[in-house]
């Protein structure tokens, strides 16, 4: 590659990232996850139609699985332990029990109203059976559900990836020979050990981080989630699930009391979750041939509506059956078992193992996302409404963010009072700063307090001002003044100007 093909390139990326973070704005005020639009961007950038072509299923698998971990590792650093900690257990019968008797509904769906032969329909199923991380965090959240309802969703869209990773693996092999006892024991290998690995990952970082002295605060977000990552490549590498790894180190990263810059690390995460979504989907719109959808709508929607109606319903109820699940919220959760972008990176698995008719796994699973994401997307509020999980009004919860001061036209300065300075026993009002400067905290001794108008200012002081960008220069020089001739510098013609 030339240098100026890399500024093609370059130039191509970022205006693809470009796009898709204003697609991310349109996908929220339509209500739909936003990962369609993504695919329709790279759909526009394919073969059909802007002529880019790209059929290398390898690749896609391992840029699509390196993608998925980025979207686990976020998404265990943005849950709240609170949240999933009373339904870990439901959540974890779902993403096992739920998926394997989704795989077999709809493997008998498939070969039995389409005649597709089992290896084939045991894949579609297998593709088929998790929800995707990606879809529910980026639409449940948006929804106000009650926090039980929505941990389970979000508990069970990390901890199911994994036992679909296994049985796709599985069904993909040549010829197909997978007994139920080596299927158990490879599900429960994966799920024990990388959950083991996950957790071991994610408690070792949230003893080490806090005793780390990095020389600048933006490295512990990238240190956290590198935390993540390597969760997943241990996990991966003991042939374990690593995705269960990664989510799992994700979780106790995010919720240990003691994690620095909590908050820059999780609007790290949420960037990266973000621009690997972009990516992720746009790659797999690049792979497919809209050319060759059309026929395969009928398949797609016969699967698609065995799994909506028949699958994800009895998986549901079978597995939530101890548990005294209310049946309007069981309603919702086979209503809301979104689709997304991990069928499609795992319809490329069996491509590039040689399963005949893979190809055409791809093609139909790719419709069903599209489809029936059009479908429940759009339809979850709706749904809660109806069902009462959520009242027609509803207060939203209160959205507190951490913006730079710029944003809204501030500047916070810092500053501590030395050894000799006139501010020593001078009060906080009697510095008189110019409006509207105000100093709303002061750390003395290691303590930190918000002072009074009355507050005298001692040696040693460090002290938090906060003032208008049009207003930074005159507060410097104010405090300048005052350091130097006291509170009464302007009468001795102090101005406070630099030395």
């Amino acid at each position: 590659m030339s240098l100026q093909q890399l500024y093609v390139v370059l130039l191509v990326s970022g205006l693809v990232v470009l796009t898709g973070a204003m697609a991310a704005l349109l996908a929220s005020r339509l209500g739909l996850p936003s990962l369609l639009l993504y695919l329709a961007l790279g759909v526009v950038l394919g073969e059909d139609v802007l002529g880019i072509e790209f059929h290398d299923a390898q690749l896609a698998q391992n840029l699509g699985t390196a993608a998925l971990a980025v979207i686990l590792v976020e998404g265990g650093l943005t849950t709240r332990w609170t949240d999933i900690r009373r339904v870990i257990v439901p959540a974890g019968v779902l993403a096992t029990v739920g998926v394997g008797a989704s795989v077999v509904i709809t493997a008998l769906g498939a070969h039995l109203l389409l005649g597709i032969d089992w290896q084939v329909s045991l894949l579609l199923g297998a593709i088929v059976s998790s929800t995707d991380a990606a879809a529910v965090f980026s639409v449940l959240r948006v929804l106000p559900l009650p926090r039980r309802l929505a941990g389970l969703l979000e508990a069970e869209s990390g901890f199911n990836d994994a036992p679909t990773v296994i049985f796709v693996l599985l069904f993909s092999t040549v010829p197909l020979e997978p007994s139920p006892l080596e299927i158990t024991g490879n599900l429960v290998y994966q799920l024990v050990i990388g959950g083991i690995m996950g957790l071991l990952i994610g408690w070792t970082g949230a003893q080490v981080l806090p005793r780390l002295a990095l020389p600048a605060s933006g490295l512990y977000p990238v240190a956290t989630f590198g935390l993540g990552l390597v969760a997943f490549a241990a996990g991966g590498a003991a042939q374990a699930s690593g995705f269960l790894a990664a989510y799992l180190a994700g979780v106790v990263l995010a919720n240990t009391g003691r994690l620095p810059h909590r908050a820059a690390t999780r609007s790290f995460a949420e960037g990266l979750g973000w621009l690997a979504q972009i990516g992720l989907f746009v790659l797999l719109g690049l792979l497919v041939t809209p050319s060759e959808l059309p026929a395969l709508v009928l398949p797609a929607l016969v699967v698609g509506l065995v799994l909506l109606l028949v699958a994800r319903p009895l998986s549901v109820v079978v597995s939530l059956l101890p548990f005294r699940v209310p049946w309007r919220e069981q309603v919702f959760l086979s209503w809301a078992g979104l689709r997304g972008a991990v069928p499609i990176v795992l319809a490329t698995y069996p491509i590039v193992q040689g399963v005949p008719g893979s190809e055409r796994v791809l093609d139909i699973v790719f419709v069903l996302v599209v489809v029936f994401t059009l479908v429940q997307g759009p339809g979850l509020r709706p749904l809660a409404r109806l069902l009462g999980i959520i009242p027609r009004e509803v207060t939203r919860e209160l959205q507190v963010e951490s913006v730079p001061l710029n944003v809204v036209g501030a500047e916070l300065l810092t500053m501590t009072v030395p050894p000799g300075s006139r501010l020593h026993h001078t009060t906080v009002v009697e510095l008189r700063l110019p409006e509207p400067s105000v100093i709303p905290l002061i750390v003395r001794g290691g303590r930190a307090f918000v002072p009074l108008p009355d507050t005298y200012l001692e040696m040693g002081d460090e002290l938090l001002v906060v003032t208008t960008l049009e207003h930074r220069a005159a507060a410097e020089r104010r405090l300048r003044a005052v350091s130097r001739r006291g509170k009464l510098a302007h009468w001795f013609g102090e101005r406070g100007d630099p030395e």
